[in-house]
């Protein structure tokens, strides 16, 4: 048996897949067994592990994790945890055969060449024959923001992590420079994360307006947050549902940056074959990302505008796209 995990911030994902049976490119793979655990909860990604094998009584022969942190060497600490995880660790502790470790984004970009038409809901234009043989990117705004590329040489994809969301952010209007004077006066970098995340982009938003006096919020609403552990479901919810000027401002000028970041990305890999907005937050807020603030953004480059309007943007909307990314690299190169 296979042994795939999604690693987050906020839940890891664990799933047994059989090895022996052939994948054919046109198949989905199969779990056999899935487990959702709450991240925090844990000390460690082993103690998961342990108990998911506990639990089940099974036996993982070879394992691939993708991980929300930057992989070297077969090590990550993850970006919002206190974790360490050793390939080798993982091997000597679970008698593995093999473990890899990826990271999650790079998973994700593993998954896309396989995703069908009722797994993306494209953003401009109809979603026709999808374009092959050029390169791709994957954008993530979930917990943090990641990034990764899909390059295409030689009749296959190379899949490259990146750590493109931890780069400096770029202002494109006055708004957005007196957001980023705002930000500067609480921390000593700010990136792309910092402003387009769930974790801390939407909230840092909200702070901004609010402080700013942008409008006065709902009594709802202001209550709500008062309490909330995490603010960020509530300020998107009460955006979408037309509630409060406060979080429909904060969700707008949210969609902008990330359209912009996402048309950089597309310029700086020339992804002709196409940007992918993976993560959790996209497949929740698809109406507002189709209402034409994402694409305006996306292709807001000056000379390059025509250019970014011919590349087609998804969302990729199949839940477990890590998983079944870290699936795909297990069962095809494991």
């Amino acid at each position: 048996m296979l042994l795939v995990g999604d690693i987050g911030g906020t839940k890891t994902d664990l799933a047994l897949f059989p090895l022996e049976n052939e994948l054919l490119d046109q198949d989905e793979p199969q779990a056999e067994l899935q487990v959702t655990f709450k991240s925090g909860k844990y000390d460690s990604l082993e103690d998961i592990i342990h108990e998911f094998i506990t639990n089940n009584k099974v036996t993982p022969t070879k394992a691939v994790f993708g991980v929300a942190g930057p992989v070297h060497n077969g090590e990550s600490k993850i970006t919002n945890l206190p974790w360490h995880i050793s390939e080798k660790t993982l091997v000597d502790t679970f008698h593995f055969q093999s473990a890899k470790l990826l990271n999650d984004l790079e998973a994700i970009a593993h998954s896309v060449p396989y995703l069908t038409s009722r797994h993306l809901e494209p953003l401009n234009g109809e979603l026709g024959e999808r374009v092959m043989g050029h390169n791709k990117a994957v954008i993530a705004p979930g917990t943090g923001l990641g990034e990764a590329v899909l390059i295409y040489v030689n009749n296959h994809y190379h899949i490259v992590a990146s750590e493109g969301g931890h780069a400096d952010f770029a202002p494109k209007s006055l708004f957005e420079i007196e957001f980023l004077k705002y930000l500067l006066g609480k921390f000593n970098h700010v990136s792309y994360e910092r402003v387009c995340s769930g974790a801390l982009g939407i909230p840092n938003i909200y702070g901004y307006l609010n402080d700013s006096h942008y409008a006065t919020e709902a009594p709802q609403i202001a209550a709500a947050l008062k309490d909330a552990a995490d603010p960020t479901p509530i300020i998107v919810q009460a955006a979408l549902d037309e509630e409060s000027d406060l979080c429909i401002q904060t969700l707008n000028a949210f969609i902008s940056i990330l359209g912009s970041e996402a048309g950089n990305l597309a310029l700086k890999v020339m992804a002709t074959g196409g940007i992918y907005l993976g993560g959790g937050i996209p497949p929740r807020i698809l109406s507002k990302l189709k209402d034409g603030t994402f694409m305006a953004a996306f292709i807001k480059k000056g000379r390059f505008s025509d250019t970014l309007a011919h590349i087609p943007v998804y969302v990729i909307l199949h839940k477990k796209p890590a998983l079944l990314g870290a699936a795909y690299y297990g069962l095809k190169q494991l």
